[in-house]
Order: structure tokens, then C-alpha cells, then sequence
């Protein structure tokens, strides 16, 4: 019963992380801050889903279901990572920034 809740409020919370990104991949207005999006929130709530659907599959079948923790795992490791290289190839294209942008005034090309 209370693994019910669980699921649920997993659900839920990794819902509103997905939703939050794909809002601020819309609404935000340069490539350096509409990347936030997809690599952070996006992240965050897939592994929300992922571990419900872990707690979810673990309690109806036998044993521990490790096929959501090795997504989840690799979806964590390799989003950030992806989004540092667009970061760097965008740099290198010498992509503009907003007018205003924090950090992103003072960037040379490596």
C-alpha cells in the first residue's frame, strides 16, 4: 500500500521536473540558457520516473529490478556531459549570447 504512494508521488514529482524543462527549453531566450532545461530539470525528472518505476517493479515481481537503476545511472552521467560538449561547440562557433548574459562575457576560444 504505501509503495502505492510512493510510485505515485515519484511519478508525479519527476512529471513536474519533465514539464519545468520542456518549459524552460521553450522560454528561455539563447542557447546557453535554454540548455538548462534538458540537462538539468529533464534529468532530474526522468530519474524521478525511473526510480518509480523501479520502486513499482520491484514490488510486483520477484527481486530487485536493476534495469531502471542502470538507465538512471547512465542517463545522469551522460546528460551533463553532453550538455558541456553543445556548450563547447557553441563556443567555438562563437554562438551570441543574450545581451547581459553572466559569465559568458569574458569567454575566449580555446
Amino acid at each position: 500500500m504505501y509503495s502505492e504512494w510512493v510510485v505515485s508521488i515519484l511519478l508525479l514529482i519527476g512529471g513536474a521536473f519533465i514539464l519545468i524543462g520542456s518549459i524552460g527549453l521553450i522560454k528561455m531566450p539563447d542557447f546557453f540558457m535554454r540548455l538548462h532545461g534538458p540537462t538539468k530539470a529533464t534529468t532530474l525528472g526522468m530519474a524521478g520516473v525511473l526510480i518509480g518505476a523501479m520502486v513499482f517493479f520491484s514490488n510486483t515481481q520477484d527481486g530487485i529490478s536493476v534495469k531502471e537503476l542502470l538507465i538512471t545511472i547512465f542517463l545522469l552521467i551522460t546528460a551533463p556531459i553532453s550538455g558541456y560538449m553543445l556548450i563547447k561547440s557553441a563556443i567555438h562557433h562563437k554562438l551570441k549570447a543574450k545581451e547581459g548574459t553572466k559569465g559568458l562575457d569574458n569567454i575566449e576560444d580555446d
